[in-house]
Parts: structure tokens; sequence; C-alpha cells
């Protein structure tokens, strides 16, 4: 094959591959968008922030705790299977399993014994405290990587797209009935915490029926000693880009409660409001990075650099594209937009919904520049981008907050994705023109 087609065939290979996913993310958008509508103008902007605070904290912990190692999986996972190993494929997917499931439990036990320091701090009212504790097993969510790792090598990301919408339909299921009952607060935290347990469960249940299309000569079950002797590398790649995840993701996750605990619950339903508006742009470059990485890591190992290099660009430039026009639509009718959404008690916060809608534009390039990095095997330039991003100028939030009110959390989050996109930006040419002379 020549060098161009196989380019063409990279390329192609991720937008089919982001297609399925993409299929899946607009059902899950359009019932987002409805149960969105529900509980904002079901319960205000203050018993909404409550909503995402508590939902906010149980994230937070399962972000930082609980162990994401799909891109582990997908790397060694891919080369056991292209070698026909099937015996150390699930090898890996066994240990793998076994980490994650060993951090989540953590992650739920930490939550729930901090309940009762965090909740009085964000005014919590007595309905909240009382779910907050039980609500840690949302953090369920967060332990499903492996097999969605197992699924990308099985390339059924039918069945990844079709993953994404269990949570979205058992929140609008669960909000309209809470809606039409007239349920208030307890009801909406019942409702999210059930789609968070089923989120996780369903793709285990997913990964499982994936593999029958695999034909593994070796069962799903048995022991995982070996793992780390027959995958060079495997320990500091996982930890690394574990890291890595929880890093890009701490910044959005720190915000809400941050500002929940200088402004109070009320802004922190008005700035959750914003983010989820302009959470459209966010998705594509998500399911983007998820479509190309097993790709571009392919592409790698061949040797072509060529293609490597076109295809990391390419979806880079696409996502963005795709992001723009979004953009200047949320920054010509940023308060009917946030009226339409939640109501009048989420008015007057215009600028605040386009400097975050901004700032998820400037970073839609960030997905991609990161698969590129972790594919070349260097995860720590990713995350070196992210801990200056979200860590070093986290610091700057508060005095944000302090300075120009909730609008300096849009400042904050523009500032932030500049900073991270140029710096993987720099690194990944770096280690372009390092990888040609090489």
């Amino acid at each position: 094959m020549s060098a161009g087609l196989a380019e063409r065939g990279g390329v192609a290979r991720i937008f089919a591959n982001l297609g399925l996913l993409l299929g899946g993310k607009a059902g899950a958008g359009l019932m987002s968008l409805v149960y969105l509508v529900l509980a904002a103008r079901a319960l205000g902007a203050t018993d909404y922030g409550t909503l995402v605070l508590v939902h906010a904290y149980a994230t937070l912990l399962g972000g930082v705790i609980a162990f994401s190692g799909w891109h582990g999986v997908v790397r060694y996972g891919n080369i056991a299977y292209e070698a026909g190993d099937h015996h150390r494929l699930l090898r890996l997917t066994r240990f793998m399993a076994l980490v994650e499931v060993g951090c989540g439990v953590v992650a739920i036990l930490v939550a729930a014994a901090l309940v009762p320091l965090v909740g009085p701090h964000m005014d919590w009212p007595p309905a909240a405290m009382a779910l907050a504790v039980p609500y840690s097993l949302a953090i369920l969510a967060n332990v499903r990587s492996t097999p969605h790792g197992l699924l990308q090598i099985a390339g059924r990301f039918d069945l990844i797209s079709l993953h994404q919408l269990v949570s979205p339909t058992v929140r609008l299921v669960g909000s309209v009935a809470a809606w039409l009952s007239g349920g208030g607060l307890t009801a909406f935290l019942l409702v999210w915490l059930a789609a968070a347990i089923l989120e996780g469960v369903t793709m285990w249940l997913l990964g499982w029926w994936g593999t029958r299309g695999m034909r593994l000569s070796a069962p799903l079950l048995g022991g995982v000693r070996g793992t780390v002797a027959e995958n060079e590398g495997l320990l500091p790649f996982i930890v690394t880009t574990n890291v890595d995840l929880t890093l890009s993701e701490l910044g959005p996750k720190l915000s809400p409660l941050t500002v929940g605990w200088m402004l109070g619950p009320a802004a922190a339903g008005i700035f959750s409001l914003a983010q989820r508006a302009s959470v459209v742009l966010q998705q594509p470059a998500t399911m983007l990075g998820q479509a190309s990485y097993a790709v571009i890591a392919k592409l790698l190992a061949a040797g072509d650099r060529r293609g490597f290099r076109r295809s990391v660009r390419h979806s880079a430039l696409v996502a963005t594209a795709i992001g723009t026009p979004i953009t200047l639509v949320i920054g010509l009718f940023g308060n009917p937009i946030l009226h339409l959404l939640g109501g009048r008690s989420f008015g007057g916060a215009a600028l605040l919904l386009f400097l975050i809608a901004a700032g998820r534009l400037v970073a839609l390039g960030a997905t991609s520049l990161s698969s590129g990095l972790i594919a070349f095997g260097r995860p720590t330039r990713s995350i070196t981008a992210n801990l200056v991003g979200n860590l070093l100028l986290y610091p700057l939030l508060p005095l944000m907050l302090l300075w120009f009110g909730l609008n300096g959390a849009g400042w904050h989050a523009l500032l932030q994705s500049l900073l991270v996109v140029a710096l993987l930006a720099f690194y990944f040419e770096k280690e372009v023109r390092a990888w040609a002379k090489g």
C-alpha cells in the first residue's frame, strides 16, 4: 500500500469509528438536553446547584482515586491480540480489572467517609446530606475503563456508542417521572444515582458481550500471574496515562465545587448550566480522541510517519472546525439559551457561557494531540501540559472569583485551555521532529 493510501486509510478509519461514536452521542445529547431542562426548571438555581455539587463531589473523588487504564488495555492488548496470544490478552484484561475495581472500592469508601466534612461547607440541605453517603456509589460510573478498552480492541465501537445512551436514558425517564410526580431534590438525586450505577454495570456487560466476536481461545476468568513481566513497561505506562487522564479532568471537576464553596449552590447551579450548555463543543473532540487512538497507535507501530502526523493534525483541525460555528451561536444568543434551558433564575450569565464555550473551542484539538503523545509512548508530555493547566493554574480560580465574581470562572477556563493546548502542540511537534531525525 502506498504512503498516500495508508494516510487516507488511517484518517478514514478514525472517522468511521467517530461516526459510530457520534451516532450514540447525538441521541444522548438530545436526551441530555431534555432532562437538563426538566431538572433545572423543576429545582431552580439553588436546588439544581446542590444536585450538581453532590454529583460533582462523587465524580471528583471517583476521578482522582478510581483507576482508568483503557489506554494500557488498548496498547498492550492490541499487541497480544494481533500476535494471536489470547491468553496474554486476557491475563492483561483480568489484571487491569482487578486494579480498577480495587481502586473503585477505595474511592467509594473515601467519598462516603468525607461527606460529613464537605457537605456543611457547601450548604447542602438535610435532604442532600441524607443521600450524599449512599450517593458515593455513583463512583461506579467511573469503574468501566477495562471493558471499554477491550471493546476498542474488538472494534465494537457500535457497542461503545450504545453504551453512551444508558445514563441519559435513565436520567430522562427518571426526570420525567420526577417532574410529573412533583418530586424535588431527593427524587432527582435518586435518578442521577441510578443512572451512574447502571452506566458502570452496563459497560462490563457489553465488554463481555463484545468478546464473543473475537473468538478468543482462552477463558475470560483465570489468573493474572506474569502479566507485568510479559508486558514490558506496563506499570509505568498505565500509571502515567491514568495520571494524565486524572489531571486533564481535574480542573473541570474542581471548578463547580470551588464555585459552590465560595459563592454558594445557586452560583454553582448557574455555572454548571453554562458548562452543560457548552458541552456540545467538547463531546465531538472526546469521541474523536477515542476513535483515533487505536488507529494512530497502529500507524505509529507500522512506522508510517506521514500518516501518523497527518491523522493527528487532521483530527484536531476537524474538531476545531466543527466547534467554531457552535461557539458563535452561543456568543450571540447566550441569555436566551440559558433562559430556555433553566428559566429566569439562571439569567445574567451570558458572558460566563461565552467564555466557557470559547475555552472549550480552544481545547478541541487537545484530545487528538494528547492521544498522539500517548501513542508515541510519551504520556508524561501530556501529563506536564495538564499539570500546568489544571493544577498550577488552579490557585488563580479562587482569586478570579473574588475579582470578577462568577465570570471569573469563565476567564479561568479560557486561560487554562489556551495554556494546555499551546503546551501539547509544542510537545507533539517536538516529538514528531525527533522521530523524523531518528
